[in-house]
């Protein structure tokens, strides 16, 4: 699920996405066959047919960078996991999606009344393991900067991180990776994935991840560091989840969870935390950066463990 650019220890969770290539259209001149002269050929457009998409569904993204079956799909995205069990998220528009050969446009399958299908998912949208142990922990991690994080990380993909053995452990900040992880000592049978607040260009944490990557050397490779671009965590929830319209200004110099508490009227910051967390639920609850660096980060620390 997670395309390399560049160093293959540090990824984005953004990035290019190639096109396939698309041939000129003749106007003339010897070789063309049919039409008057002077005027352009034209191919029939290809019909796109409409797929509903129910779990299982094997289908390539149009820009066929990425083949995998449908987790789950809603009328805005789509995660796809592929033969490796890597996953993908795709945003869900017309014509997206490649279905034997033909574009194809996904659409949510209808859920009859009653709690039945709900209850085979986890709240991350994954097939849910019943009666199956928690797997002994793997000695590979995922470090996120805060509790705030590491709770909700955990509410949403707790199932499958304790499905897994994933360890979720939270760093108390950025400050602290490039010591953190130099004690950790990442390798082959030991790899760290981290989830990163506000990993933008030029924000002090894309310098620390640069600082992480110099200083581990060859250990980086067996190091991801993803984020997402919210200045924290529950900038990553959506609005509509905590009953607001958008997550508020926050000027620069105060502490950004103490401004959007007093912005709000939530009080201090620990009613915020509550109000926040406690609205959080599944996968659907949270902005679709978070969810894909979570998964690609999973992924890391899993495929092949």
């Amino acid at each position: 699920m997670h395309g390399s650019t560049g160093d293959p220890g540090f990824r984005s969770t953004g990035g290019a996405v190639r096109v396939p290539g698309r041939g000129g259209t003749p106007t003339g001149g010897a070789g063309r066959t049919g039409g008057l002269p002077g005027m352009a050929s034209h191919k029939p457009k290809r019909e796109v047919v409409s797929v509903v998409a129910e779990p299982g569904l094997v289908v390539e993204d149009a820009a066929e960078t990425f083949c995998g079956a449908v987790i789950r799909a809603d009328v805005r995205e789509v995660v796809l996991e592929d033969a490796a069990g890597r996953r993908r998220l795709f945003p869900n528009k017309p014509a997206a999606f490649l279905h034997e050969g033909r574009p194809a446009t996904l659409v949510p399958p209808q859920r009859a009344a009653g709690p039945a299908p709900e209850a085979r998912r986890s709240a991350s949208g994954s097939r849910r393991v019943e009666d199956v142990r928690a797997r002994t922990a793997l000695p590979h991690r995922i470090w996120v900067e805060g509790l705030h994080d590491a709770e909700i990380v955990e509410r949403v993909w707790g199932h499958d991180l304790r499905v897994e053995g994933v360890v979720v452990e939270p760093l108390h900040g950025a400050d602290v990776l490039v010591e953190a992880a130099r004690e950790f000592g990442p390798g082959p049978d030991r790899r760290l994935g981290v989830l990163v607040d506000h990993l933008v260009t030029g924000s002090k944490e894309s310098r620390i991840a640069e600082g992480l990557r110099r200083d581990l050397g060859p250990a980086a490779a067996h190091v991801l560091v993803l984020g997402h671009p919210y200045v924290d965590i529950w900038e990553a929830v959506k609005p509509r989840v905590v009953g607001i319209d958008a997550w508020p200004s926050v000027p620069r110099g105060i502490d950004w969870k103490r401004g959007v508490c007093d912005a709000l009227g939530w009080g201090d910051e620990r009613a915020g935390a509550r109000r926040v967390l406690s609205s959080v639920s599944t996968w659907t609850d949270l902005e679709t950066p978070l969810i894909t660096a979570v998964e690609q980060l999973i992924d890391f620390v899993t495929v092949g463990a």
